[in-house]
This record gives structure tokens, sequence and C-alpha cells, in this order.
């Protein structure tokens, strides 16, 4: 691995972590914090924005990875380009038009989304052994991006993404500022 290819993982980890922070202190302070907050109004007014940036990065840098890089993407990467694509063009559709009601399109696409990372997850840091692939060819377990001690691999960013849009869309449905 060239010197810039890592550098460039560093860049993405250290952003993959600052927004797991921003995502775990936004539902602390939705679920936890007071009524009234003008960070969460900000977001919930915002949130087409937030949507379509928080759903292009990740498209862009999985298409580096596999286009540039030549990664070539196990089964459940494709799974969950299937379901966080399309974000792209649900949001900017809804930033184009100011359809508050992207909500409702993007949530089914995320929830599903979120199961199969979470399973990738569970099969890439915890039990190896039984991926649906075996290491020889294009695996789950294939370990391609492995930074800070192995915290920041390709599904740790894939959840990353599908956790941060998954916090955006609790934060329209359920902070209520009245």
């Amino acid at each position: 691995m060239s010197n810039s290819v890592h550098y460039f993982n560093l860049f993405l980890g250290i952003g993959a972590v600052a927004l797991q922070i921003f995502s775990i202190s936004t539902l602390f302070l939705l679920f936890w914090g007071p009524k009234e907050n003008k960070y969460l109004s900000f977001i919930k007014e915002k949130f087409i924005i937030f949507g379509f940036f928080l759903s292009f990065i990740p498209v862009l840098f999985s298409l580096f990875y596999s286009e540039v890089l030549n990664y070539a993407p196990c089964f459940h990467c494709w799974v969950q380009r299937i379901f966080l694509f399309p974000q792209v063009f649900l949001f900017g559709v809804a930033w184009l038009r100011k359809d508050k009601n992207v909500f409702w399109y993007s949530a089914p696409l995320l929830f599903i989304g979120v199961l199969d990372v979470l399973y990738l997850n569970y099969l890439y840091y915890f039990n190896p052994s039984s991926a649906p692939c075996d290491a020889s060819g294009v695996s789950c377990a294939q370990q391609l991006v492995n930074e800070f001690g192995g915290y920041i691999s390709i599904p740790m960013l894939s959840l990353t993404s599908f956790f941060a849009l998954v916090t955006l869309l609790l934060v329209v449905r359920y902070y209520k500022d009245e």
C-alpha cells in the first residue's frame, strides 16, 4: 500500500470517528438533552442538505475505492450500495424541490441497509470464519483498510455512513421544536 493511500485512509478514519462522535452526541441531545435545542433545530431545518452530503460523500469514497484503487466490493458491500446510492438522488431531488417528505422515502432504504451493515460488521470484527465468502477472492473478511489498530475498516466506514444518516432521520422524526 502506498503512503498516499495510507494517508487517505487515515483522513477517512479521522472523518469517520468525528462523524461517530457527532452522531452519538446528537442522539444523546435528542433523547436526553433539553427539550429546546438550537443545535437540533438547525439540524432539523437543514436536514435535506445534510442528508445529501452525508450520502454523496460516502458514495464518492466507495466509488474511489472500487474504481480507482481497484478494491472489489464483496457481496455485502454491493447490498449496502443498493441502499446507500439512491439516497444521493432522493436527497438531491428533495433539496431541489424543498420536499421535507424525503424522510418517508429514505427511511425504509436506510433501515434495511443498516441491517446488512450491522451483519457485515459482525462478520468482519467478531466472526470472520463464518463469512459467506473466503479470503481467496472478494471477501467480506479481507482487510483492505486497517487503520487505528483495526478499528477503521471498510465495513466500519459503511456503518458510520448509515449511522449518521439514520441519526439525521431520527432528529427529523423525533425532535419537536415548539
